[in-house]
């Protein structure tokens, strides 16, 4: 079973749950609360909010799990973490079908409300966490049984990458790792004991330096770092690399250490301990809502603000020869490039000696140039980069493949902004506004950091509205 089969099966299993549970709310309302017989049950199905009901309702629940990230890595769900997750979503979706639509309606006494709340939830979490434990068990028994795995890659090539292959093929859950390879962290040919049986069970890949092609090339899911104690400084580092793969999961082989300070979590008792590295910057909620008022936000802008997109496109055509939009490759989520667009605010072929960062007084920006950038209106062609999904409205300013290599040799922090989508305004743009060379580029780098570790709704609700004000108080270059 692929993950995408799986997704398809719980949302259908969540819709039936969701359509019977409205079904037998209305049943109950009418025969246990109205007292109708049961000759007279028919009615429910002449009243037009139950065929409403059974349409609508269960497209809401959907949209509460998957805001809630229900349908995210369901290869990997837990029984327990199911409960918990369902229980949550049915809380928050019962209290919300109860105000929207159950609060006006004709009741003998405010029992009734109670008693119909109640019931809802009841049934709605019983047969939702049903048809979802089921599903789960059914998922759980695979990958245990070895029909489900999961390719992952090894990173360590001495005795202690050798027994973590050893503990996780002989534990007695399996946790569906397929191994496609191993990588050395020492760059050298296998010559230990060690390391010839590594590559007896699977195939040497390459050095650290290939982590990023590999995990690409193998379409690798799990990552294990298990490397000895002299090689500790270097995980670090592998680290960084692995912050640009996106969503692969990352585990490290602890030490005596680690297990006494409690750093160890296992999701099973039958599993190898492994310490497990968050790559979530955020709960999946509020990855779900940020995507969500992306594309409000943007749709909204586009729309309202028309009429500056035709006057400034007028004025940047009729007071400089060349294109009114301005395209230009930029590295996003993951280490992509991609077009990002700008209303044109230099002179065509200013940049013919090759790529030149703008500055104060800068000859090659137009005289209008110079009131779009003060006011940040050249930015506003980026909207559509936040539809399309390259970019975010909050996020980190996007710079060409040309300056990140400059960047990277002095702060090779900066690949941890690659993790997350770029974005129109950012803590850094807030804080330190546009950069002119390379050093003032690694003194912003600190402030989009600082994103990195303090990233949420509340967060980019404060950037935005310091945006605002720097646009307002036309303090952009």
């Amino acid at each position: 079973m692929k993950a995408k089969q799986a997704t398809i099966y719980y949302i259908i299993f969540d819709v039936l749950s969701a359509m019977t549970a409205w079904a037998l709310l209305f049943l109950f309302r009418k025969v246990g609360l109205e007292h109708l017989g049961f000759n007279d049950v028919n009615q429910v199905f002449a009243d037009a909010n139950f065929w409403r009901g059974i349409l609508l309702v269960p497209m809401g629940w959907i949209i509460l799990y998957a805001l809630q990230g229900t349908y995210k890595n369901v290869l990997r769900k837990s029984r327990l973490k199911e409960f918990q997750d369902t229980i949550i979503a049915s809380i928050i979706g019962v209290v919300v079908i109860f105000f929207a639509l159950l609060l006006d309606d004709n009741v003998g006494t405010y029992s009734s409300y109670y008693f119909s709340f109640i019931f809802l939830f009841l049934i709605h979490f019983g047969l939702t966490y049903f048809c979802r434990v089921i599903h789960t068990s059914h998922i759980v028994r695979s990958v245990h049984n070895r029909r489900i795995g999961f390719p992952t890659l090894l990173i360590g090539s001495h005795k202690k990458a050798y027994q973590t292959y050893l503990d996780l093929e002989n534990q007695e859950k399996y946790t569906g790792n397929i191994f496609v390879g191993f990588v050395s962290v020492e760059g050298d040919m296998p010559s230990t004991a060690a390391e010839s049986q590594l590559t007896a069970v699977m195939p040497c890949l390459g050095t650290t330096d290939h982590v990023k092609q590999l995990v690409d090339q193998y379409h690798v899911e799990e990552v294990i770092i298990a490397v000895e104690d002299t090689e500790q400084a270097q995980i670090q580092q592998i680290l960084r690399t692995l912050d640009g793969c996106g969503e692969v999961i990352i585990k490290v082989t602890p030490d005596a250490r680690d297990i006494i300070l409690g750093k160890v979590r296992v999701d099973s008792i039958f599993h190898s301990p492994l310490i497990t590295i968050n790559n979530r910057l955020m709960a999946e909620w509020q990855y779900s809502v940020k995507r969500m008022a992306d594309v409000v936000l943007s749709i909204f802008a586009l729309v309202v603000l028309s009429p500056v997109y035709l006057i400034t496109a007028i004025i940047v055509k009729c007071t400089s020869p060349g294109p009114v939009f301005y395209a230009q490759e930029r590295i996003g989520y993951k280490g992509k490039p991609f077009k990002m667009h700008k209303f044109r605010s230099m002179y065509i072929d200013a940049e013919s000696c090759g790529p030149a960062l703008s500055r104060d007084d800068d000859p090659r920006i137009t005289p209008f140039g110079k009131i779009m950038r003060k006011y940040r209106i050249d930015e506003l062609p980026q909207f559509y980069n936040v539809l399309k999904g390259t970019m975010s409205i909050v996020g980190y300013r996007p710079e060409r493949q040309f300056y990140i290599d400059q960047i990277v040799k002095r702060c090779p922090e900066y690949l941890l902004l690659q993790r997350i989508k770029p974005g129109i305004t950012s803590w850094g743009q807030v804080k330190y506004g546009y950069a002119s060379n390379i050093d003032e580029m690694c003194d912003r780098l600190k402030y989009d950091i600082l994103y990195l570790e303090n990233m949420s709704i509340a967060t980019d609700i404060k950037i935005l509205i310091y945006t605002v004000g720097i646009i307002f108080q036309g303090r952009g270059k």
